[in-house]
C-alpha cells in the first residue's frame, strides 16, 4: 500500500527545493533528483487516489466511514499536487522557457510508466492475493460453521447429548 501522507510530504519538500533552485538560477538538469522525487510523489498520490476509489471489499464493509474519509483526503492531496504542478510550470516556463517544461513532461511520463510497470502492478498483485486469501478463509469459516451446525443437529436428533 502506498503511503500518501509520506508521498505528500516528500513531494512538498521536493517542490520547495525545486522552487528554490529555480530562484537561484539552477538549471533543470542539476535539479534532476528533486524533480524525480516530486514526480514520484505525484505518481504515488495519483495511485493512492485510484486505490481510495476502489478499496478492498472488506474495507468497504467494515470501515465505510474510513473509506469515504480516505477518498476525500486523497482528493485534497491530489488537488494540492495539481496546484504545485501549475506553479512549477509557470516558474520553469518563465525562468527556462517552455521547451524545458515539455522536456520535464516527457520525463514525467517515462517515470510514471516505469512506476506503473513495477511498483504499482506488484502492489496490485499483492492486494489481489490478500483479498483472495481473505475470501477463501471467510468461505472456509462459513462452511466449517455450517458443517458444525449440521453435525450438532444430527447429534442432538440421535440422542447423543
Amino acid at each position: 500500500m502506498i503511503d500518501p501522507i509520506s508521498a505528500m510530504a516528500a513531494g512538498t519538500a521536493a517542490f520547495n527545493a525545486i522552487k528554490k533552485g529555480i530562484t537561484i538560477g539552477r538549471d533543470i538538469e542539476s535539479m534532476a533528483s528533486d524533480i524525480g522525487r516530486w514526480m514520484n510523489a505525484i505518481s504515488d498520490i495519483t495511485e493512492a487516489e485510484k486505490q481510495a476509489k476502489n478499496p478492498p471489499i472488506f474495507k468497504k464493509l467494515a470501515f465505510s466511514q474510513s473509506v469515504e474519509s480516505e477518498a476525500m483526503q486523497a482528493f485534497a492531496r491530489k488537488s494540492k499536487m495539481e496546484s504545485q504542478r501549475a506553479e512549477l510550470k509557470q516558474w520553469i516556463c518563465l525562468a527556462m522557457g517552455p521547451s524545458k517544461w515539455e522536456e520535464l513532461v516527457k520525463m514525467e511520463g517515462r517515470i510514471r510508466k516505469e512506476r506503473q510497470e513495477t511498483i504499482y502492478k506488484q502492489a496490485q498483485r499483492r492486494r489481489a492475493f490478500v483479498e483472495g486469501l481473505m475470501i477463501t478463509l471467510g468461505l472456509l469459516a462459513v462452511v466449517a460453521s455450517a458443517g458444525g451446525l449440521v453435525w450438532f443437529i444430527w447429534q442432538a436428533k440421535n440422542g447423543w447429548f
